[in-house]
């Protein structure tokens, strides 16, 4: 491929102690975690709204804040979760502690709780480098209206999901271990969908700890029209209530697809949207509960499980996560199953937890960068453990670590691998932390 040189000119946009780039789950619970702090903080968001995956993309509920009978993710990502639903935004499943949502209710929420914590907000800004100073980032780029503008900071926290700001950076990445990325999938919503049968019931109600919650009698139906119909490779299906009567967000849709290559990408979503279209047609030809379906919204980013994540100071094994490890650094938990994706074929590996799993700060850190902190899906994990730490509340926990961390070496003026993690857990502890 042909490459061009290009100098750029970026005009300095403001100064930071803290800088979190992305605003999905991990994100925007970062952002206010660090504020609260005290720190001066930035985020950058490519899309005009929060909550990443969850709003851009509808994948619900938010998973897992309860285990065993006791919340695992609390502090700020209970909170939201609680001012969600106070404006009838969100419906808490016990006893599993799944959380159903209104995506537009959880943008707003989202929106009112990172003004409120006095965050600068930099939305419609597509982070497209960094520069640096050794290993050190001063300053990340983005693309806007604007033009090219950059941010300075003392601490850069990674929310991208896919390692963005890390990948820029130079941070060495975990290896495939032999394994495809896990496949994609186009969530959608349908209307008109007859929600009041025993069948739609159970369904739509994700509150049973130790089962897998797709819906079965479907399920069943299309496995069995799979061939004869031509119906798409798909999973589950998992149907969520939206809290709007007739109208439930479908997971059903997948392919095999990197996330992280432009052209992979879009070739995957054109693929994912065609699909949404034959499943709703298969289940309102099929399935007397869908028989006035309508597809009413697809996602406007393709769902991605599985992208880039760093080779950090620790890697949270399988053996290590399934054995609840408590590590004498742990500053989040998690808890849904090992959930193992397959591109091709209808196939999805389950293993559930016994006990909550534990997540080390030193995952969230690598060893030579030293004001770069990660959560979310980019943290430092083997693909086992991340099958299951994927997922939005565990992102969350995350989030509100590497905030709270990110604050505290900024005003200390210490690298993140020398930050005092008694101090940072003392402190997420007093905020309602499960660590």
């Amino acid at each position: 491929m042909k490459e061009l040189q290009v100098n750029r000119t970026a005009k300095v946009a403001g100064s930071y102690d803290v800088v979190v780039c992305g605003g999905g789950p991990a994100g925007f619970i970062a952002a206010i975690a660090a504020a609260r702090q005290g720190a001066r903080t930035a985020i950058v968001e490519q899309y005009g709204f929060f909550g990443g995956m969850a709003t851009t993309s509808y994948v619900t509920p938010i998973s897992v804040f309860t285990y065993n009978g006791k919340l695992v993710i609390g502090g700020i990502p209970w909170e939201f979760v609680g001012r969600l639903s106070e404006i009838g935004g969100a419906q808490v499943e016990h006893p599993l502690g799944n959380v159903a949502f209104d995506p537009e209710k959880y943008k707003l929420m989202c929106q009112r709780m990172v003004l409120e914590a006095g965050v600068d907000m930099y939305m419609h800004s597509f982070l497209t480098g960094c520069i640096k100073d050794g290993n050190r980032i001063t300053h990340i780029l983005m693309d806007n209206k604007n033009g090219t503008e950059a941010i300075e900071g003392k601490v850069f926290v990674d929310c991208t999901g896919d390692a963005d700001l890390a990948h820029s950076a130079g941070v060495p990445m975990q290896g495939s271990e032999g394994r495809p990325l896990q496949p994609l999938s186009s969530y959608f919503l349908l209307g008109g969908v007859d929600t009041s049968t025993p069948m739609m019931q159970e369904a739509i109600h994700h509150n049973r700890q130790g089962e897998n919650c797709h819906c079965l009698p479907v399920r069943q139906k299309l496995l069995a029209l799979k061939d004869r119909l031509g119906i798409p490779e798909f999973g589950g299906p998992w149907f969520c209530t939206t809290l709007h009567p007739g109208c439930i967000a479908v997971n059903m849709t997948r392919t095999g697809a990197d996330a992280t290559d432009n052209r992979d990408f879009t070739a995957a979503e054109c693929r994912l949207r065609e699909d949404v279209f034959k499943m709703a047609r298969v289940l309102r030809e099929n399935v007397d509960e869908f028989r006035d379906c309508y597809v009413s919204a697809i996602a406007v980013h393709g769902g991605i499980r599985e992208t880039r994540r760093i080779r950090g100071v620790h890697t949270i094994s399988a053996e290590e996560y399934l054995g609840a490890f408590e590590y004498p650094d742990s500053i989040s938990r998690g808890a849904h199953p090992i959930d193992i994706h397959r591109a091709g074929g209808a196939e999805q590996n389950v293993t559930f937890l016994k006990e909550p799993a534990y997540v080390p700060y030193r995952s969230l850190i690598a060893p030579e960068f030293p004001n770069l902190l990660v959560a979310g899906r980019c943290l430092s994990a083997d693909k086992i453990a991340f099958a299951s730490l994927r997922v939005q509340a565990s992102c969350m926990g995350t989030g509100q670590a590497a905030g709270v961390a990110a604050a505290q070496c900024a005003a200390a003026g210490t690298t993140v691998q020398d930050a005092d993690t008694g101090k940072l857990r003392d402190t997420l502890r007093k905020s309602g932390a499960v660590i």
